[in-house]
């Protein structure tokens, strides 16, 4: 007894350690929930963490699931088409009546009084020529502005002219569409006008599913980039295209990671347009019963200052900088938790992180005090048979 006894004391004794430096010992796929709430808030705390509520998440759902992707600030009217440099026009020049500047009087008996100048590039200079006219300055005016110009030129001459201008062939408002479509290929614009999802119908549509096409527009050195679907849903933001305009269309598959706590960890694609925190969660396997904590279900993502200070954070301590890590915090014990999360989307990249329960830890601290029990019985027993052999 008294062998038990001192064996007890001495096991003790090595797991006293243990029980005053916390679970930190123990294997895990992540932080604790205490550290990660802890560290927050402070002047030289790296990250912010913001939990979920209806303000908070009403926001997210404004802004929705794609991150670095938003609407198009730039939205012009219709451009009107003008005359650039290489165009193809063919001028047609009309008299009241034969016996003027181009209709000779032997011409009296022929259908229309009229004589059509052959086709002509507008050329580097910007100008065209017509005779009698000279040249005129055809580059960055419309065709009514050209006609008008050089009836002006011929009214001294001619016999009360009017001009007639046709573009025969557009070689300078163009634009191009190129990436994932069935027909890339830079064309010119049409008269009344295009918008993007015109543009992209004419060169072929997609090729893949719009929840993971995107579409980037570069224009005048600037570049913007939306969901394919986004365009479809939001008419505003199926703007109008300007000659010289570049349309990107490529696709991405959007994912998210899962760690801690979970059915399944890894990698998960978004399959879907829109993808909630609830979904998430529902893909990577759910929570696991008898290890997971359900109030401590995290978001890590990185956002932009901006929108921290919208959300109402003090965002004062983090300086000059764009970007700000952020931990968003949801609450699955309480019941309202789940209809957050219905409504929390979540983004490309998102890593999502649900932390053991207390118990977990607990369970773990008993399982390695039964190993250290058993492997020091195991000791004295090997030590008594050893002796009593001898």
């Amino acid at each position: 007894m008294r062998g038990a006894g001192i064996r007890r004391a001495t096991i003790g004794i090595l797991l006293l350690p243990l029980l005053t430096t916390g679970c930190g010992l123990f294997p895990a796929s992540g932080p604790y929930s205490p550290d990660i709430m802890a560290y927050s808030g402070g002047a030289d705390a790296p990250y912010e963490l913001v939990p979920l509520s209806s303000r908070v998440t009403s926001a997210l759902s404004r802004r929705g699931g794609l991150s670095g992707v938003g609407a198009f600030s730039d939205k012009p009217p219709a451009p009107d088409i003008r005359l650039g440099v290489g165009d193809v026009v063919a001028v047609t020049v009309f008299e009241a009546q034969a016996g003027g500047l181009f209709i000779p009087l032997q011409a009296a008996s022929r259908p229309g009084n009229f004589i059509q100048i052959p086709n002509q590039s507008v050329d580097r200079a910007g100008n065209i020529t017509v005779p009698y006219a000279g040249q005129v300055r055809a580059a960055g005016r419309t065709v009514p502005e050209v006609q008008n110009d050089i009836v002006a030129k011929l009214r001294n001459r001619a016999i009360e002219p009017q001009v007639v201008i046709s573009i025969a062939e557009q070689r300078s408002n163009l634009v191009s569409v190129m990436g994932d479509v069935n027909n890339p290929q830079k064309f010119a614009l049409s008269l009344p006008g295009e918008r993007i999802l015109d543009s992209i119908a004419r060169a072929g549509g997609p090729k893949n599913q719009g929840w993971q096409t995107f579409v980037t527009l570069q224009r005048r050195g600037h570049k913007q980039t939306i969901g394919f679907n986004r365009l479809i849903a939001e008419p505003e933001n199926n703007i109008n295209v300007l000659p010289g305009d570049t349309i990107y269309v490529f696709s991405e598959q959007q994912t998210f990671l899962a760690f801690g706590a979970t059915g399944q960890q890894g990698q998960f694609n978004f399959d879907q347009d829109r993808l909630s925190l609830a979904e998430a969660v529902a893909k990577a396997g759910g929570l696991i019963d008898g290890q997971a904590d359900p109030r401590t279900v995290f978001v890590y993502r990185v956002e932009p200052i901006e929108f921290l200070a919208e959300l109402g954070v003090d965002v004062s301590r983090f300086g000059n900088t764009r970007s700000v890590p952020v931990i968003y915090w949801a609450n699955f014990g309480d019941p309202a938790g789940y209809f957050l999360a219905t409504e929390t989307p979540v983004q490309n990249k998102d890593v999502l992180y649900i932390s053991n329960a207390a118990t977990v830890d607990f369970t773990k601290f008993l399982n390695f005090v039964r190993t250290m029990v058993a492997t020091a019985h195991e000791g004295f027993q090997l030590r008594n048979t050893i002796n009593v052999v001898r």
